[in-house]
């Protein structure tokens, strides 16, 4: 992970506005949710940075509990999975998830010839309810980019040389334990869920 700048929140939420409006007409939009994540991120742990994450980095992401677009599979547990364990579970599970999850499905198929865009993410879990099982609270984490990042990997979009922009808010990943975003977690299926704790965003 490469550090480019300290930021202001103010450009943190401009960057977020531009790429993704909250009145954007699409299906399962949930941007203001997203917006209410960084809001929390900024209020408990703050000092932004704008980065460039490669394959690595972005491997070891955390993500949140994600219900699968309130399909018949859940995708990511209470506890977490990391981007790089979310892939594994889809490629063994080939065109099973996208026919019991149609609307996850066509995100990530989306995002497999989108344009790249700017994720959001945080130093530990920022307060919520998508993010209170964590078993990892150490590590660069998912605040809005789930489908992005899950889909670029999954179908190979990742090469050696690419660099994705992202805003993190606090400070290194990982400072307090010695223990770096990517060893942070082969996170492990776990709990169930319900249908309101969904993380979900328009573009990603």
């Amino acid at each position: 992970m490469l550090t480019v700048a300290p930021v202001s929140f103010d450009e943190v939420l401009h960057r977020f506005h531009q790429e993704h409006p909250l009145d954007r007409e699409h299906e399962e939009n949930t941007n203001d949710e997203a917006e209410g994540h960084l809001r929390a991120a900024d209020r408990t742990i703050g000092g932004w940075r704008k980065v460039l994450l490669d394959r690595s980095d972005l491997g070891g992401i955390i993500l949140p509990w994600h219900l699968g677009e309130g399909g018949e599979r859940e995708l990511i547990p209470k506890t977490g999975l990391t981007v790089a364990r979310t892939v594994a579970l889809l490629r063994a599970s080939g065109a099973a998830y996208a026919r019991s999850n149609p609307v996850c499905g066509r995100k990530l198929a989306h995002q497999a010839t989108s344009a790249f865009a700017t994720i959001f993410l945080s130093v530990g879990p920022a307060p919520g309810i998508d993010y209170d099982g964590l078993t990892v609270r150490d590590g660069l984490t998912h605040l809005d980019g789930l489908h992005r990042m899950i889909s670029w990997e999954l179908h190979g979009r990742l090469t050696p040389g690419t660099r994705i922009q992202a805003y993190v808010a606090g400070g290194p990943a990982g400072s307090g334990s010695g223990a770096g975003p990517l060893a942070a977690a082969d996170v492990r299926h776990g709990g169930g869920h319900h249908r309101d704790g969904l993380d979900v965003h328009a573009d990603g």
